[in-house]
């Protein structure tokens, strides 16, 4: 099937990219990528067009060639986030039970599951952010959290592992806060979950460099 082979190759596609084996101003070929990776070009195409999608490549006349996040730019985008997201927690506790209990369920599911094969914490994790976005009734901050969120999304359970179960446990401990009716709380404690998701992508483009640079 296509689409796992895609999946397939955007991940190895985004640890030849962290781990510099692609370097920034390389040129991804569908050829190329298709006979290291020993996939056919259409799953190659499809997770080119992804990481494009994600602002991770620049277009350079005929070919689309890697750009790699700084260090400077994580800090910037969620210095961005730590303030529109705690803002939007806040935002959020008229919340309907329903809908908590929801996000709820479907956290815990991952957490005694795992994040499974077809982007499931991907999904629950974007739901998540959007529903606490989306509290704030204001689009532009809506549009503004999904673009921040989407300019680092490749660094998923496969990039930052550690992050996985941390993050569920960080999702719940803002659930309940926001069951409580504590705004404040919940901004804080969303402040700091987006922190502590910036620090690991930190230190994981640390780790790439430094394996760059043996």
């Amino acid at each position: 099937m296509t689409q796992p082979l895609a999946k397939q190759a955007y991940t190895k596609i985004i640890e030849m990219i962290l781990s510099g084996a692609l370097m920034p101003g390389d040129a991804l070929q569908e050829a190329k990528l298709g006979d290291a990776l020993d996939m056919s070009r259409t799953p190659v195409r499809e997770a080119i067009k992804r990481i494009e999608a994600e602002g991770l490549v620049t277009q350079d006349g005929r070919f689309l060639k890697v750009r790699q996040l700084s260090g400077e730019e994580v800090e910037e985008i969620f210095f961005l986030r730590q303030t529109l997201e705690a803002h939007s927690a806040r935002a959020a506790t008229g919340l309907p039970a329903g809908r908590l209990d929801e996000i709820e369920a479907r956290v815990r599911r991952l957490q005694l599951e795992g994040p499974g094969e077809e982007d499931e914490q991907r999904r629950v994790d974007d739901d998540f952010h959007r529903m606490l976005a989306a509290a704030t009734g204001s689009s532009m901050i809506i549009a503004t959290i999904d673009d921040l969120r989407r300019r680092t999304c490749m660094f998923d359970h496969t990039q930052v592992p550690d992050r996985f179960l941390k993050g569920c446990a960080e999702h719940l401990e803002i659930i309940a806060a926001l069951r409580a009716g504590e705004g404040e709380t919940a901004g804080r404690l969303m402040a700091v979950h987006v922190a502590n998701a910036r620090d690991a992508i930190l230190a994981r483009l640390k780790s790439s460099d430094e394996v760059s640079d043996r």
